[in-house]
């Protein structure tokens, strides 16, 4: 291969390989915070009125007269925002949604992500252990289909040794 094709080779290669993972479903903004929802609730006064762009594995789904709440179990977002479920939690938050939401759309296990407003916290209970939730007003939420989980990822994998991988 001469110079000039390696030169061109790269950069396409690169491009190629972006192209396959999903954009972003949410615009960042750029006083979003940060932290995770485990240091938000420690002093969740820092944090109201900020923007998040949070995602977690639901728990579950509680109607309201006039709004719903979806309780997460955070994990980090990668490039796209889709929560990364194989990574250790990062507390837990509730996504505050307007009106009602159907359970069956909000199934407990399924991958969903939130953007909204930081608007306080409030004490709960985990099982039998009482536990601080940031509170997300949300205003946009998306729950990933397992199709759109596997989406531009790869299914190359290099290593040395021996090993099964169960998906």
């Amino acid at each position: 291969m001469s110079v000039a094709a390696r030169h061109l080779a790269a950069p396409l290669l690169a491009l190629a390989l972006a192209a396959c993972a999903p954009a972003p479903i949410y615009q960042n903004v750029p006083n979003a915070v940060v932290a995770v929802p485990s240091q938000v609730a420690q002093s969740p006064e820092h944090f109201a009125g900020n923007e998040v762009i949070w995602g977690g594995r639901i728990v579950q789904v509680q109607n309201f007269a006039d709004h719903s709440e979806v309780e997460l179990l955070a994990y980090p977002l990668d490039s796209s925002q889709r929560p990364k479920a194989n990574d250790s939690g990062n507390g837990r938050f509730i996504a505050v949604m307007p009106g009602y939401v159907e359970p069956l759309s909000y199934p407990p296990g399924a991958l969903m992500t939130v953007s909204g407003k930081l608007n306080g916290s409030r004490a709960g209970k985990v099982g039998e252990a009482s536990y601080v939730f940031p509170l997300v007003i949300a205003a946009q939420s998306h729950v990933w289909t397992p199709a759109e989980m596997e989406k531009g990822r790869n299914n190359i994998h290099f290593g040395v040794g021996v090993g099964v991988g169960i998906r």
